[in-house]
């Protein structure tokens, strides 16, 4: 059977003016990307240059949050795809967190996932989004389609997955509750690439700016690509590039060899 490799990205860009400014569009052009997919894009597509909306070889598309300079995702692809915007509910879609691509071989959701550190009430938001987000995908997973979930979901889910987990207990972003939360999308039938390929490796994709955390490597894993049970027979490879700078987080990755 003759097959296909195809690698996908996703980062949080932390704002891809910024990015942009640090070199993004080279990165873009050297990574041997067919998908990228960005969070935390802080900007809609008609605040942007052409070189950035349509760089050669990719269409781009883009969902930015009612609020100016706030959340927002965009996905690069060099496959033609249908894509649509939201979760169908304004509670959610107002921010701008979700891009749906449907592709030939698979369905493809880029999620920038909200965060709860600024307190209780934005910590019951997140839990109403992931459980919102596992009522969409549920009825897909069942019904035996092929689903890619890639983003940032701001929890890192086991102690392996950041540096000091101890310390982080009662930190939004490793909660009891946030955990479990995130562990229905693997109860739902995800996998998580990274852990499924590399289930020993301590590596993050996230480190605080205030304290220089990244020169330490005193990081947390929050951004993943996650897969239903029926993409694992044509993952080759899952990873974290934090040799990568351009935001406080570093693009990961997928590798796929599918069938023609």
């Amino acid at each position: 059977m003759t097959q296909a490799h195809l690698t996908l990205f996703s980062w949080n860009v932390n704002g891809i003016r910024a990015c942009t400014k640090k070199g993004f569009l080279s990165w873009l052009a050297t990574s041997g990307a067919d998908i990228v997919m960005l969070q935390e894009t802080k900007a809609s597509r008609d605040q942007l240059p052409d070189t950035l909306c349509n760089p050669e070889g990719f269409v781009s598309e883009w969902c930015a949050a009612d609020k100016k300079g706030y959340s927002g995702v965009a996905t690069y692809s060099r496959i033609p795809a249908l894509s649509t915007r939201g979760l169908g509910d304004a509670r959610f879609d107002t921010e701008g967190r979700v891009l749906i691509s449907a592709l030939p071989q698979f369905t493809l959701f880029n999620i920038y996932f909200p965060s709860g550190s600024s307190g209780a009430t934005r910590i019951a938001y997140k839990l109403d989004f992931y459980n919102h987000c596992l009522n969409v995908l549920r009825p897909r997973l069942d019904a035996g389609e092929r689903i890619i979930v890639a983003g940032d979901v701001n929890t890192a889910y086991a102690e392996i997955d950041l540096a000091r987990p101890r310390e982080n207990r009662q930190t939004s972003g490793f909660l009891p509750e946030e955990r479990t939360t995130l562990g229905k999308f693997f109860a739902a039938g995800l996998v998580d690439t990274f852990r499924h390929v590399r289930p020993d490796e301590a590596k993050y994709s996230w480190w605080s700016q205030a304290t220089n955390a990244r020169e330490r490597n005193i990081g947390w894993r929050l951004d993943y690509i996650l897969v239903s049970r029926n993409l694992l027979p044509y993952v080759v490879d899952a990873d974290i590039h934090n040799n990568v700078h351009g935001s406080d987080h570093c693009p990961i990755s997928l590798i796929l060899a599918l069938p023609l």
